[in-house]
């Protein structure tokens, strides 16, 4: 396959990287792309006595329309929706509405979820990518191999509870272990405990905000300054009290110790 040769000619460390996302693209495709040996065509040209006509395979069409979701699907499959949350609760609790923009929290969060995420691109790397390209494992042996270290993630960081209840809403019945919950469950149960995580980490967060929020309130109305808003006063102390504790670098500290490994 194309994708394949592009892949032999990256570095290893981008190869570590681009291995995972190649894993989830196959994984979204539909059966019917994958039966084919040579790869996907992407015009079939048919001869007639009418002439010849030309059409654009379903196939190439499906996995195009699988390209577009799969950065989604990646999100959700790591860290990041943990770090972007956190990061946006944080900004609004400092009261700085666009700033950081948005474009440095989501570059901060990309960046800080491929330190979080290296050791699963490594193992994916190692385990399915190398043999793969070695012809040492089939297609569906290394599809499997890439996708256990992400499952073996997910599963680290899911709550049990929220895996009960999708087990339950889909109907399928008790399991052994966390290896034969279905990947469709192992998702959403794993980006609903994210939500949970995150809101709880942005909540303590926002406390020693509210607090001077609520200082600077209650002082301006016992001086009868009731035209003054609060946020003019509050936010120049609540600036100086992230920066003098090193606010940055314990919300990263803290992000990165949150996922257990």
């Amino acid at each position: 396959m194309r994708q394949l040769q592009l892949l032999k000619r990256l570095t290893a460390p981008w190869r570590r990287v681009a291995v995972p996302l190649l894993a989830v693209s196959a994984l979204l495709v539909p059966a019917t792309g994958m039966a084919q040996v040579g790869g996907l065509d992407a015009i079939t040209v048919t001869e007639s006595d009418e002439g010849t006509s030309y059409s654009i395979s379903l196939q190439v069409l499906a996995l195009m329309t699988v390209l577009t979701l799969l950065p989604a699907a990646m999100l959700m499959m790591t860290a990041f929706t943990r770090i972007i949350v956190v990061l946006g609760i944080l900004r609004n609790a400092i009261g700085t509405a666009s700033t950081p923009s948005n474009q440095v929290l989501v570059g901060l969060a990309f960046f800080l979820t491929l330190f979080i995420m290296w050791p699963v691109f490594e193992q994916v790397y190692y385990e399915a990518a190398e043999p793969y390209m070695a012809e040492e494992m089939a297609a569906d042996e290394a599809m499997q191999a890439a996708l256990q270290p992400f499952r073996d993630f997910m599963a680290g960081q899911t709550r049990q509870e929220d895996l009960a209840m999708f087990m339950r809403i889909s109907d399928n019945g008790p399991v052994a272990s966390i290896d034969e919950v279905p990947f469709s469950v192992l998702v959403p149960a794993f980006v609903t405990s994210e939500l949970k995580t995150a809101f709880q980490i942005g909540f303590i967060l926002f406390l020693p905000f509210l607090i001077i929020d609520l200082v600077v309130s209650s002082t301006l109305m016992s001086m009868g300054m009731l035209m003054l808003s609060p946020m003019i006063i509050s936010l120049p102390f609540k600036i100086m009290l992230f920066v003098l504790v090193d606010g940055w670098s314990l919300i990263m500290g803290t992000l990165a110790a949150s996922f257990v490994t």
